[in-house]
Formats: C-alpha cells, structure tokens, sequence
C-alpha cells in the first residue's frame, strides 16, 4: 500500500434511533464524534429483507405469471 493515502480510521459512537449507542471503527469525522442514525439497520427492511412487495403495475407481473403458469414456478 501507498503510504499517506488512506484516511484515519478511528472508534466514533452511533446512536441508533432508538436511543441506544454503538462503538465503531470509521473514516467518518474525528476520534470520539458521535453519528445519530435516522433509520435503524436493526428494523429497516433494506437490511432485514423483510417488507417486500412487488407491485403491478398495468397487469405485467399478472400477464407474466398467467404466460408461465405452468411450467411450475
């Protein structure tokens, strides 16, 4: 690795949204700063997988499905 190129990687404090903080390492702000979360990883469906919908828009995923309905998928 090149020397001098890589920012500082120092603990900064996260304080999730429900009041409770984390330690972690990062290149975000200075030893010590404290982050506040406005989504939490912990519950959010990006991170959770859960939540999903697929939406039909103009009867496509209808079409499609009724195209392929039987061949078993």
């Amino acid at each position: 690795m090149k020397a001098d190129i890589h920012p500082d990687y120092h603990f900064i404090d996260v304080k999730m949204t429900d009041g409770t903080i984390v330690k972690m390492r990062s290149t975000w702000g200075k030893e010590g700063d404290t982050m506040a979360l406005e989504i939490d990883p912990s519950a959010h469906p990006a991170w959770t997988g859960g939540g999903t919908r697929l939406l039909d828009q103009g009867g496509r995923v209808s079409k499609f499905k009724k195209k392929y309905e039987g061949l078993g998928f």
